[in-house]
């Protein structure tokens, strides 16, 4: 995933991505300011000319519509004058993709809105693929360069990804909301615009691109000199040893939306997909606030847009498979979901499948033989789609992420974060009051209650009660400290 901090400087040509001699980022040639205005016209244009058409029913031949306006630098009759070199703008299927829009619960003025209204936020750190992307300012969207073959394969997708969107709205797989074009100095550029799986207002202390491999997935050095770093799945395994222990509903439903994602990208003979996994560490965001000796940039209490998308988050696309169809309460959660690590600390990971327009076509084949024959075939990530994603599957809900229930007792009586009942004397009267610290600061017994849990000063302070808590809120046991007087020095 991109990361969206700085602006992309001077650097070698990625793909058709390269740099101008005035520092800014070119995609085939065209300047990404250039390419941003022609988006968002094109865009603007489209969806309110379409808004104003009936609603019907999605037939068949709508999937292959392509629809075309021109662009003049100096307008006409149907477009307003900019100050971009004259470019066509190509929308695919846009009944279709209104339909798919509708079904998320997008409305075409909130689409347009998120779009059109404020100036596109381009990421840097785009990665190998060479792709340019492009986040809406409310942190809904995010707009990508595909190559001609991937927008040919998702053209190709969409009666199929219709089917399976009318049978599971709930799904870790990409969000398709358009696919356009934009034809400038005889180059086309697509672009498909999709749901955002790390939502900026959240700090990501770590980030994965996984696959499920282990050949040639490590991240490289000059990655790791990056602000905000994407590592790979050696990278997870040296790092989280211990996995992500997720309580059992959420776990369960989790795999069960995996498996049938990975049945429907198989089906489609898709593969080379990965899991973005986005790891937010509360205690250590409380951890990093307490250090810096004021509240500072408070990760979790940033406010955050209301969504316009339907089951655009983590725990949304999840949600629905939850054991006797419950529901896993999201409140405080920012759309994550829910976890611990080996250490007991509380994290809310942002996952989705993201790749997915990569099609086992003879390159993919020309390309596994050749890595077989000089490396171990299962351990390459270029392999025929059942397998990749029988091995994809085994690797997130055996090695990723572990299902923590009181079946496993160290699991369930570990706690994630503790409530301490505190009192203090002053002038003879008692106060109390509650307050949060994590479990490793309470493991030892000689926990002295540091001056910042208190809104008072104190001579005595006697450390109540310590509620130890585990990660689905739950308490899991209580030690008790009564009369256990500290000196308040």
């Amino acid at each position: 995933m991109p990361s969206s901090s700085g602006q992309p400087g001077q650097g070698k040509k990625i793909g058709h991505r390269g740099v101008d001699a005035s520092g800014e980022t070119t995609y085939k040639k065209t300047t990404s300011s250039a390419l941003k205005g022609a988006i968002q016209l094109g865009i603007g244009y489209t969806v309110g000319n379409l808004s104003s058409k009936p609603e019907r029913d999605v037939l068949m031949q709508d999937f292959y519509v392509v629809e075309s306006i021109f662009f003049p630098s100096e307008g006409s009759n149907l477009t307003p004058a900019h100050h971009f070199p004259d470019f066509r703008f190509k929308t695919y299927a846009p009944v279709a993709f209104r339909y798919f829009r509708e079904l998320f619960g997008i409305r075409p003025d909130d689409y347009l809105y998120s779009l059109c209204n404020e100036p596109l936020i381009e990421l840097s750190n785009p990665g190998a693929s060479g792709s340019v992307f492009y986040l809406t300012k409310d942190d809904e969207f995010i707009i990508k360069t595909v190559m001609h073959k991937e927008a040919e394969f998702l053209q190709k997708l969409l009666p199929g990804y219709y089917m399976n969107l009318n049978q599971n709205p709930r799904t870790l797989l990409p969000k398709f909301f358009g696919l356009y074009c934009v034809q400038s100095g005889g180059k086309n550029i697509r672009v498909v615009v999709m749901n955002n799986v790390l939502p900026r207002v959240v700090r990501m202390h770590l980030k994965y691109d996984l696959k499920g491999s282990t050949y040639k997935r490590r991240a490289s050095k000059k990655e790791r000199e990056k602000a905000r770093p994407t590592f790979k799945d050696l990278d997870f395994m040296q790092d989280i040893q211990d996995g992500l222990m997720l309580d059992q509903d959420t776990y369960n439903a989790l795999v069960k939306t995996l498996q049938r994602d990975c049945l429907v990208l198989e089906s489609f003979k898709i593969m080379d997909y990965s899991l973005l996994l986005g790891v937010h560490n509360m205690d250590q965001s409380e951890r990093e606030r307490q250090m810096e000796g004021s509240q500072g940039e408070n990760d979790e209490k940033r406010p955050v847009a209301q969504q316009k998308a339907l089951y655009s988050t983590a725990m949304e696309s999840i949600q629905g498979g939850a054991a006797c169809g419950g529901s896993i309460d999201t409140d405080d959660t920012m759309g994550g979901i829910p976890a611990v690590n080996g250490r007991g600390e509380r994290l809310l990971l942002f996952i989705g499948i993201i790749d997915i327009l990569q099609s086992y076509r003879l390159i993919k084949k020309l390309e596994h033989t050749w890595k077989a024959l000089v490396h171990d075939g299962d351990t390459v990530s270029v392999h025929r789609p059942g397998f990749y994603a029988d091995r994809f599957l085994k690797f997130m809900s055996s090695t990723v992420f572990k299902k923590s229930s009181c079946e496993h007792r160290h699991s369930c009586q570990t706690p994630s974060f503790c409530l301490i009942y505190c009192g203090a004397m002053m002038g003879g009267e008692v106060r109390s009051s509650l307050h949060y610290v994590t479990s490793s600061q309470i493991l030892p017994k000689k926990y002295k209650l540091p001056d910042r849990h208190c809104n008072y000063s104190s001579d005595k302070l006697a450390l109540l009660a310590v509620l130890a808590v585990n990660m689905s809120g739950h308490i899991v046991h209580i030690i008790e400290y009564l009369q256990h007087i500290y000196g308040g020095k």
